[in-house]
């Protein structure tokens, strides 16, 4: 999953890249409300980490520009102002929802899983293509309820594939999402990838389909 984190605290920006990191997300950070804009343009984000208390463009305002410009990304608002009247605001504003400092990473982290599957149509604690499900919590897949034994890069791929069931997501968005720090990995790297976890589930009733131009879709047969 990758998230846009804004906050222009550096210490607790540097501990967020680096915790969510270890825990399936990929964080792009900016420490000024103006750039927000600007990365959204560039680039497909699951979701959103924005503080209010922000140098440039305050959080208030992207929040007014996000919406006015028609983003649908989920946002998720931290802030020291733990208030009945900011928690209000903030949510009539169009954050999807707020945390108050200080936080606990796991409770951020859930947070997080429930704003992409909510923004997705998924209410449920788990992603499914058809028989194949993914358990966050457990951070294990099923195919016809049997565990299925994947490799970790096999693992990140499919996870990044069935979190975006039925849309097409291209070598270069599961790249970003996978290997932003392993700057010579190649999209070569991913078609063999794709190609191994097509015989993981040759024997179910899902498949990654290739749309020309586009990318790679996962969807049930």
């Amino acid at each position: 999953m990758r998230i846009l984190l804004v906050e222009d605290e550096k210490p607790l920006a540097d501990w967020l890249v680096k915790a969510l990191g270890q825990n399936d997300f990929v964080v792009d950070w900016v420490d000024d409300g103006r750039l927000v804009l600007r990365q959204l343009d560039a680039t497909r984000y699951d979701a959103m980490i924005l503080d209010l208390g922000l140098p440039g463009l305050g959080g208030h305002e992207v929040l007014a520009r996000l919406r006015e410009a028609d983003s649908r990304v989920p946002v998720l608002v931290l802030t020291a102002r733990d208030s009945l009247m900011e928690r209000v605001s903030t949510l009539h504003e169009g954050a999807d929802d707020f945390l108050a400092k200080p936080f606990e990473l796991q409770e951020l982290e859930a947070r997080l899983i429930a704003l992409i599957r909510r923004s997705r149509g998924r209410d449920q604690p788990r992603f499914s293509c058809g028989p194949l499900v993914y358990d966050a919590a457990a951070k294990q897949f099923s195919l016809e309820r049997e565990p299925l034994a994947l490799s970790p890069r096999e693992h990140a791929v499919l996870r990044t594939l069935i979190q975006h069931s039925g849309e097409p997501m291209s070598k270069q968005e599961i790249l970003e999402r996978l290997f932003s720090d392993e700057q010579d990995v190649r999209p070569e790297a991913v078609e063999v990838l794709v190609h191994r976890l097509r015989r993981r589930l040759e024997s179910g009733k899902v498949r990654i389909t290739t749309l020309r131009g586009l990318g790679y879709v996962l969807e049930a047969v």
